[in-house]
């Protein structure tokens, strides 16, 4: 073990001992609903619960940089830090994404997430998606941010023998993030830690979504609150931060039988018990 490994190795273990301490986010999408009707009192509300991070999602690329702005204050006002915006595949076209990093500057945002690939004809399709990822990470890294790419569980499923997300990985370069959603890696059947060894530092930022087998709609695993499905979540916590370079804890919730509110709170509360 080199000592970089060794002082990466010791820090997680530091952040697991007692109090887990780390920051938690929340991915805006779990309170969606609630967002677009009150952005001012969504925002406010999470920063109450004890969230100290979001993640926006698609809407805020349309915004202009005016409205970024009221965003932010709102955020940093609630006592919290945009650590990264989730942004659609053609938003990162030439026509767009010039003005899509400056909302991001403006967001303070370190991190701009593709959050979907949109349809992608075959391997060689994803090795655009590379090239597009490849070519953000450059125009990102003058401004001292980065970008990245979100999983799905479709994403693990081969192509003519090949994983889409393998692809990414291996055409992207090292700088470009593999945004680890948790739930869909175990619905694909992919164990999330050996994802995580398998791609050290590239795991900067989580998405802390559980899962539930053996339900007749597969999808509905996903209505389970954080600690209620298959996840390991101090195992998977444990290797993020001792292998992948963790920065970004963010809690998502597709939905469950409580309101986007009272699913936030039960969320992070659940979290900091599993922690604790």
């Amino acid at each position: 073990m080199d000592r970089r490994t060794f002082l990466a190795a010791g820090a997680a273990a530091s952040l697991l001992q007692g109090a887990f301490k780390k920051p938690i986010g929340l991915e805006l999408y779990s309170v969606r609903k609630e967002f677009v009707k009150d952005m001012a009192g969504t925002i406010k509300a999470v920063g109450k619960m004890g969230y100290e991070g979001v993640e926006l999602f698609g809407s805020y690329a349309d915004w202009t940089p005016a409205q970024a702005k009221e965003a932010y204050t709102m955020i940093k006002d609630a006592g919290m830090k945009c650590w990264s915006a989730h942004t659609g595949a053609k938003y990162f076209t030439p026509e767009h994404l010039d003005r899509v990093i400056e909302l991001n500057s403006i967001l303070e945002s370190k991190y701009m997430i593709m959050s979907s690939a949109g349809k992608v004809d075959g391997i060689d399709g994803w090795k655009k998606v590379a090239v597009s990822l490849n070519t953000a990470a450059e125009k990102l890294k003058k401004v001292k941010k980065g970008t990245g790419f979100h999983n799905h569980a479709f994403e693990f499923m081969p192509i003519n023998g090949q994983k889409p997300i393998e692809v990414l990985a291996r055409e992207t370069t090292k700088d470009v993030v593999l945004q680890l959603d948790v739930g869909t890696c175990i619905e694909a059947g992919t164990d999330p830690i050996a994802w995580i060894k398998a791609n050290p530092g590239r795991i900067k930022s989580l998405h802390m979504k559980d899962w539930k087998r053996g339900l007749p709609n597969p999808h509905d695993g996903y209505r389970v609150l954080i600690g209620e499905g298959a996840a390991d979540w101090k195992a998977i916590v444990t290797e993020s931060l001792k292998t992948g370079g963790a920065e970004h804890l963010l809690i998502e919730q597709e939905g469950s039988e409580f309101s986007e509110l009272e699913t936030a709170q039960k969320s992070i509360d659940n979290f900091k018990k599993i922690m604790a």
